[in-house]
């Protein structure tokens, strides 16, 4: 086995840093290595044909960002369209970003990874993909791994195991599998689901359907704004350049999500009751009623607040466009659906905006000196790199704040890690308890208290375990991480460096 290693080692393609995913996480993280450390050789593995993971894998009617462009576009290139976008522009920023700094050139799309080794013999990790264009397994070496392809799963999406599936007459499609050449014009469209991606389909779908049915289990809140940035206007306006304008827009609104999150916390009640406000204002309907239809059972925030411009998903249902139903699916029929409480609702297209299915590290078997890795049995620093695992960083956002948010903070901590490394002269680098963590309480990834959508609970036996420290959780604050990610003491003792502990004095024998 050594010497097949030594083999395949031998006849690979070798990087300083190779990063995994072409998507907002990987090309904004390949932008700031060539910034910062810019000696450093890196190469980019995307399983598709082309850059954009997320914005590229959906294609369902209206896909669009239900976070504001202004923190989910990077800092480090101004976003000058509307603040909620559709996957088109997210993409052409990303396709600028890509071409104007010459990342293109470090992509190899079409490359399936199918094993990930590391050795501490030779401090390498070992990458062995799958060529699509040929059938051809190549083989990468690289002294660190930059995990960026993502947590969820872009090839089966989950669909629940209903009873009588079979039985349906008409097409039953998950919206992460919707083919743009469907026609939905006059037809009964039935979209099963309430979250994001329900909100962002089913205003779409009103446009041009018959009749749009949304059948929910629970109802979800929604947050309904114009879609404009009235600070960003006024500075246009007033002749500020573009870069001062992103930079102050993104600060008020990092701001004023800071103090929605705790609001949602402090007074979930009032926040509700205001939510409430903006839907009656965007509709013109003060009787506007939201019983039962529209009142969660979960306080604003602990499941996503789905973003509603203009109000649309509201003024469809206004409009006679929607009609909801709250209540679980009993079974599929010929025509449609039955619920339990025995409501027919008949369908021409059926619409699964049922989620995602959580997919840790893209399903990529992982060793560590030839064992395999569970990742539940590892325990997370700060969300992004794991007991046990040498030489590797995991980007994972933020739910409650723009994701990329945290792949330009990331970006910066990796690039002073590997520059930290340099600086000491070792070639490996790993994070372990400490003697004061060694009794802590272990838990899963997060508390459902804190967050707790679907996805994440069906997958958290897939994830790493959190502490209760600060240092070994991922709290999904930004604002609190803002400030002690990037004061991280690269020479805390929970840092091993070339096995040795961060502040261990070796002597000159050993």
């Amino acid at each position: 086995m050594a010497t097949a290693a030594a083999e395949k080692q031998a006849a690979a393609t070798h990087v300083d840093v190779l990063i995994v995913g072409a998507g907002i996480s990987g090309i904004g993280s390949a932008y700031h290595l060539q910034e910062q450390c810019p000696g450093k050789s890196y190469a980019i593995l995307e399983m598709k044909d082309t850059f954009g993971g997320t914005w590229e894998t959906h294609k369902y009617p209206g896909v669009r960002s239900d976070s504001d462009l202004y923190t989910f576009g990077y800092r480090f290139k101004p976003w000058v369209g509307t603040p909620i976008a559709s996957a088109q522009a997210i993409l052409d920023y990303m396709g600028e970003v890509i071409e104007e700094n010459g990342i293109d050139k470090h992509i190899h799309y079409g490359h399936r990874i199918t094993r990930a080794a590391w050795d501490s013999k030779t401090n390498l990790w070992t990458i062995e993909a799958t060529r699509k264009s040929d059938g051809a397994n190549v083989v990468f070496t690289a002294n660190f791994l930059w995990m960026c392809q993502g947590y969820y799963d872009h090839e089966k999406p989950y669909m629940p195991d209903w009873p009588g599936k079979d039985s349906y007459k008409g097409l039953l499609i998950h919206a992460q599998l919707w083919d743009p050449k469907i026609d939905y014009k006059g037809k009964k469209v039935l979209v099963i689901g309430s979250g994001a991606t329900a909100a962002t389909v089913i205003p779409e779908f009103a446009k041009d359907a018959a009749h749009v049915t949304m059948l929910q289990r629970s109802p979800t809140y929604f947050f309904c704004s114009e879609n404009r940035n009235e600070l960003a206007d006024k500075l246009r306006a007033g002749g500020i350049d573009e870069p001062t304008i992103h930079r102050v827009v993104r600060a008020q609104i990092m701001h004023d999500q800071a103090v929605m999150t705790q609001r949602c916390i402090d007074e979930p009640d009032v926040v509700f009751e205001e939510l409430k406000m903006l839907v009656r204002a965007f509709t013109g309907k003060e009787d506007f009623e939201f019983e039962p239809h529209f009142t969660p059972k979960y306080r604003p925030w602990q499941q996503r607040l789905a973003f509603c411009p203009e109000g649309d998903i509201f003024r469809a249902a206004v409009a006679g466009k929607l009609s909801v139903v709250t209540d679980e699916l009993d079974t599929f029929t010929e025509t449609g659906v039955r619920t339990k409480d025995g409501t027919e609702i008949e369908a021409d297209i059926i619409v699964a905006a049922t989620g995602f299915n959580l997919l840790m590290m893209g399903g990529i078997p992982f060793f560590v000196d030839g064992q395999p890795v569970d990742w539940h049995d590892t325990i997370n620093y700060r969300g992004m790199m794991f007991t046990g695992v040498p030489n590797m960083v995991w980007v994972m956002g933020y739910f409650r704040a723009s994701w990329t948010l945290r792949v330009d903070m990331l970006g910066d901590f990796v690039c002073n890690l590997l520059n930290h490394m340099d600086k000491k002269g070792v070639k490996r680098v790993e994070v372990a308890l400490r003697d004061e963590d060694r009794d802590m309480t272990l838990g899963d990834w997060i508390e459902t208290d804190n967050f707790n959508p679907s996805y994440l609970m069906r997958g958290l036996k897939q994830l790493p375990k959190r502490g209760d420290k600060p240092e070994w959780r991922h709290n999904q604050d930004y604002w609190a991480e803002r400030d002690q990610i990037p004061a991280t003491d690269l020479e805390g003792s929970e840092f091993l460096y070339d096995g040795v502990r961060a502040g261990t004095k070796v002597t000159e024998a050993a």
